[in-house]
């Protein structure tokens, strides 16, 4: 069993890399005023969304699972008018990842199971579940982000 926790870790840790890839892709070739901009009027900006996913997984693999004492303000992930420069918003996410990863390769074969708990994650009782959901979740903001860039293209 020791060599697939190794294996689903390593699996686990590699997809998020590829959803950092993935999200600086596409948020890589807006400007400082597109990456804050809603072209829509109504939903998120790339920006937002990349600080939402950046929060999302500093709280719960990061205060959660791996005991980084980050505290939370998801709201703020939002709502933030402080527009700081993309630079600085993607690098605080690949910091991110790097925990995030990084808390993946250190779980042993009994961490995976052991028991997880965390605000508005009812579902996820293990610290696989949470891995796993976590990744979707970001998975899924990528996603929005391509519409938004699509969207951008267009104006």
């Amino acid at each position: 069993m020791a060599a697939l926790s190794a294996a689903m870790a390593e699996s686990l840790a590699k997809y998020y890399e590829y959803i950092a890839a993935q999200l600086h892709q596409w948020a890589g070739g807006l400007t400082q005023e597109q990456f804050w901009r809603n072209p829509r009027g109504y939903g998120n900006s790339a920006g937002h969304l990349v600080l939402h996913v950046t929060g999302n997984l500093n709280y719960y693999i990061g205060a959660r699972l791996a005991g980084t004492g980050y505290v939370r303000n998801r709201d703020l992930e939002f709502t933030d008018a402080s527009r700081r420069s993309k630079e600085e918003v993607l690098a605080a996410f690949d910091r991110t990842i790097v925990m995030v990863t990084t808390a993946i390769r250190s779980q042993s074969e009994e961490d995976w199971m052991r028991e997880y708990s965390a605000e508005r994650e009812p579902e996820a009782r293990d610290r696989f579940t949470i891995v796993l959901r976590c990744a979707g979740h970001a998975y899924h903001h990528v996603g929005q982000m391509i519409y938004i860039c699509r969207e951008l293209e267009k104006s």
